[in-house]
């Protein structure tokens, strides 16, 4: 690799790096198998990115000289390419791949904890009514999680990719003990107002009281 390179290198986006470590297992793979296996895979622990981002961080890694693409025929449509990564473009990815200092601290963006930041403004009820839609959610995610799991442990090349569904797996499950917490720590900071709703309603259901009787 030349230095006019190095500065190249540096600036890819995490995306780029994303696409280019999906190439760097055995196999050629097309733009939209990429996008396949990211949803299977890297959403679990990290983001997957569109269809549009994978394919325009395609086009950066050939011109870089990272990938290498063929047509499986003259004629095929943009899907029908396969991209399969180069030496230099593997020699890239390990560098950046080690460079722990690049990596930082995991970022957290939890849109439900947002919301119950702003509990003040909503109903206690609505609160846990989030927190419960949530961990529904992530029941489901976690199923997802055990299918990969599953599907991965049937390939030799996957072994490190299995440690990592390994890894998200519990993380799910922490997940569900925290939102668990959460809801009781919800119950615990407003029980009266939790009450609120259901006595205002009861006031409105309730029966008029009879007036005075008329002459």
């Amino acid at each position: 690799m030349t230095s006019s390179q190095e500065p190249k290198k540096q600036d890819l986006p995490p995306t780029a790096w994303a696409v280019l470590g999906l190439l760097s297992f055995p196999g050629e793979r097309t733009g939209y198998e990429l996008k396949k296996w990211a949803d299977s895979s890297l959403r679990f622990f990290y983001w997957s990115p569109a269809i549009s981002q994978i394919y325009a961080e395609l086009r950066r890694l050939e011109d870089l000289g990272y990938a290498v693409s063929v047509r499986s025929g003259p004629e095929e449509a943009r899907a029908k390419r396969r991209y399969a990564i180069t030496d230099a473009g593997r020699e890239a990815l390990t560098g950046w791949a080690g460079d722990t200092a690049q990596a930082g601290p995991p970022v957290l963006k939890h849109g439900l904890l947002l919301r119950i930041w702003l509990g003040h403004l909503a109903e206690p009820e609505r609160l846990r009514a989030m927190v419960t839609d949530h961990m529904e959610r992530t029941r489901a995610e976690l199923a997802a999680v055990r299918e990969a799991m599953e599907h991965a442990a049937d390939v030799a090349e996957w072994a490190f990719p299995t440690l990592v569904l390994r890894w998200s797996e519990r993380q799910h499950l922490a997940e569900l003990e925290l939102s668990g917490a959460l809801l009781a720590d919800l119950a615990e900071a407003a029980p009266e107002e939790a009450e609120e709703p259901r006595r205002g309603r009861d006031a409105l259901e309730a029966p008029a009281a009879p007036g005075p009787a008329g002459p």
